[in-house]
């Protein structure tokens, strides 16, 4: 049997918890059970579930109690904790979502329903833990990220879809007394209207029988703008099986008995501050990977994404014939400007140096600082004779105008020496291999040796064969 998640109950009456674990079972969760608050502690270490289903009332406690429990566990932080609450109690529901539980499921409720619920609730988790894993990484040697803080969730943009346009008047009028989120309303004939202005971060839609609702909650899921947007579908009557296909599309909550502003906003606080998390750990993870890719002082690419670079321009030359060139370049007696200026100085030069470089190189190649003050560029598609223009102009660049230091009237003369090394594949095979770069780089190290030797301020070239 393959199992899809483990999955905790806890009820104090046996013929409850025998029901949902043959529920559960059939679709393959494992089940894990429990009947009160004492021992729970141990049980959730022992057991790690990836959700928690619990009656809202046990023995000893109560389901808050066992959602602070859950969130006291540094592995259980992010497990979903859903408590079941008694048929027909609506204050009880409510005061569930207020307490900070992540659903409540009423009895009785059909198995699809539940199913649905289940599955919504562990796509949600596993996603968290997918972008708090990638969010976490990091490159060898990188300092270890620091605990996670997230900012408050601010004031939100809402926007209010129904079939009528007096429903969703009234809906606004009963939410706007409520909340500090703003509030937009349309006709769900009116999608045009939703995705023209800023993306919503959440959208309240009405579903009715006629299932329309669920067919506009495909289309905002598979558009790119609106797939992180918080959907919560508001449905006219109890209607297990829309509202678990809806779950099964996307919708982040449902509301079953019809248009309740306190429920509505309650589930609505509940997913923008999920949301805000979420959108968070991407914000993050984003500026990890440019982080990895991109030097800190000079805003230049680094050496990791240079040898990236340099692999695919080499695989590039061979798919089209068309040769390419690596240069290495050194600024020239920099220890001396640390020296007698100081690092701050000379850290000053570096960035200088390289706007310098990037500029004058433009959409030619890529630039990437791979050590103190030595730099690589890599050309495609180009020729030995070009490489050298290009490569001279990058000399002159430095050469022709001393570097200024803020609040001094001292200037810097600063000269740079390149190596360089271009290669043309013979043409003769489509699936030649491509240059060694390894080969390539150390010869423009020898090249660049050669431009210092001979008194700096200049290109030196080191010939390769095809």
């Amino acid at each position: 049997m393959s199992v899809q998640g483990t999955i905790l109950v806890l009820d104090g009456t046996s013929t409850n918890r025998i029901m949902l674990k043959v529920q559960l079972t059939a679709a393959w969760y494992h089940v894990v059970q429990g009947e009160r608050l004492q021992g729970l502690a141990g049980l959730l270490r022992r057991a790690k579930p990836d959700l928690v289903l619990t009656s809202q009332a046990l023995p000893d406690g109560t389901a808050v109690d066992v959602k602070r429990l859950v969130q006291a566990d540094p592995d259980l932080i992010g497990v979903p904790v859903v408590a079941i609450a008694p048929q027909n109690d609506k204050a009880a529901r409510l005061q569930a979502l207020a307490d900070g539980l992540d659903d409540v499921l009423v009895h009785p409720f059909k198995d699809t329903f539940l199913l649905a619920r289940v599955r919504s609730l562990l796509r949600a988790r596993a996603e968290a833990q997918d972008l708090h894993v990638e969010s976490s990484s990091h490159p060898m040697g990188f300092a270890e990220p620091g605990a996670a803080s997230f900012m408050p969730p601010k004031a939100a943009r809402v926007t209010i879809l129904t079939q009528a346009a007096r429903t969703g008047a009234l809906w606004q009028n009963a939410l706007s007394k409520r909340t500090r989120h703003s509030l937009s309303v349309y006709t769900s004939t009116n999608l045009q209207g939703v995705l023209s202005g800023p993306v919503p971060d959440a959208i309240i839609f009405e579903v009715s029988a006629n299932s329309s609702g669920l067919n506009l909650l495909a289309d905002l899921k598979s558009r790119g703008t609106t797939r992180h947007t918080v959907l919560i579908g508001i449905f006219a009557e109890e209607n297990a099986a829309l509202a678990s296909e809806a779950l099964d599309r996307g919708a982040d909550a449902v509301c079953l008995d019809g248009f309740c502003a306190e429920e509505a906003l309650l589930r609505l606080e509940s997913q923008i501050k999920r949301k805000t998390q979420l959108d968070q750990m991407r914000a993050s993870l984003r500026r990890g990977l440019v982080d990895s890719w991109v030097d800190p002082l000079t805003g230049l690419h680094n050496r990791r994404y240079a040898m990236r670079a340099m692999d695919q321009i080499a695989h590039q030359s061979t798919r089209t014939g068309k040769g390419f060139a690596v240069m290495l370049a050194d600024l020239d007696h920099f220890k001396t400007i640390n020296d007698k200026f100081g690092h701050i100085s000379g850290d000053l030069v570096l960035i200088k140096a390289a706007k310098r470089l990037k500029q004058t190189l433009g959409a030619a190649g890529f630039i990437a600082r791979i050590g103190g003050e030595e730099f690589m560029i890599g050309l495609s598609e180009t020729t030995q004779a070009n490489a050298l223009k290009l490569a001279r102009s990058l000399c002159d660049c430095i050469r022709e105008k001393p570097f200024d230091l803020p609040d001094s009237a001292v200037t810097i003369p600063v000269t740079i020496s390149i190596g360089l090394i271009a290669t043309q594949p013979d043409g003769r095979s489509s699936s030649q291999q491509p240059a060694e770069l390894e080969r390539l780089i150390k010869s423009a190290d020898t090249a660049l040796y050669a431009a210092k030797t001979a008194g700096r301020n200049q290109v030196r070239v080191r010939q390769s064969a095809a």
